[in-house]
């Protein structure tokens, strides 16, 4: 186990660096591309709220409750999207529990905050970026879960999400605004530990054939 700390994820096709502010240019040539794939994706419309989305990452991860990442092509080098962990949890035990953890080490994780640049969706950038995370939830902190969610009407987040492993714990409804305004609502997913080694296997033969989930 390993406390909550930036970190790089690397592979193949993606690397994974720790947000900065050094990144908002590369992040606002993706917001002035193509937006007709974010329709249910919350993703900043223009400069400003850039900068207010990075800042707000920034503080929640000096709070260490998420720990934001700038997502790379590996094999370009391009910036081409963002990705997080957020609501990380830290659990308040009774002394002597068998859930005691040394300090800065989370119980459970939610993955997601996810957009990709169009030409980046469909492909195995995506793929191996999650296979990274949930990788490093499960084997470095030691997670008991991990939570995964989207908006019920996304029909392809919903799809890859399940191809991963990921299994619906249900549907809250009106839980916070939709990215396309009105509320929405929530498909809440939830991988545990002990299900980890199949999505592993799952995803390593994603990758394998060079495919990826659309999230």
């Amino acid at each position: 186990m390993e406390p909550v700390a930036p970190v790089v994820l690397q592979g193949q096709r993606v690397r994974l660096e720790p947000l900065g502010l050094e990144h908002l240019d590369g992040l606002q040539a993706i917001l002035e591309g193509p937006r007709d794939t974010f329709g249910l994706t919350s993703v900043p419309p223009d400069r400003p709220a850039l900068e207010a989305y990075v800042a707000t990452a920034l503080e929640e991860q000096r709070r260490t409750s998420a720990l934001p990442f700038v997502t790379r092509d590996a094999v370009t080098g391009r910036i081409v999207g963002s990705t997080r962990f957020g609501n990380i949890e830290f659990w308040v035990l009774p002394p002597g529990s068998d859930l005691a953890r040394p300090p800065g080490v989370p119980h459970a994780v939610e993955i997601g905050w996810t957009w990709l640049a169009p030409d980046a969706q469909r492909t195995a950038i995506n793929t191996e970026a999650k296979r990274l995370m949930l990788a490093h939830a499960f084997e470095r902190w030691r997670v008991l879960r991990v939570t995964l969610k989207t908006d019920a009407r996304n029909v392809r987040s919903r799809t890859a999400i399940e191809r991963i492993g990921a299994r619906l714990d249900g549907v809250l409804r009106a839980h916070l605004p939709a990215a396309d305004r009105g509320p929405r609502d929530t498909a809440w997913y939830s991988m545990l530990a002990r299900e980890w080694p199949d999505a592993r296997a799952r995803l390593d033969a994603r990758l394998a054939r060079g495919a990826g989930p659309a999230t």
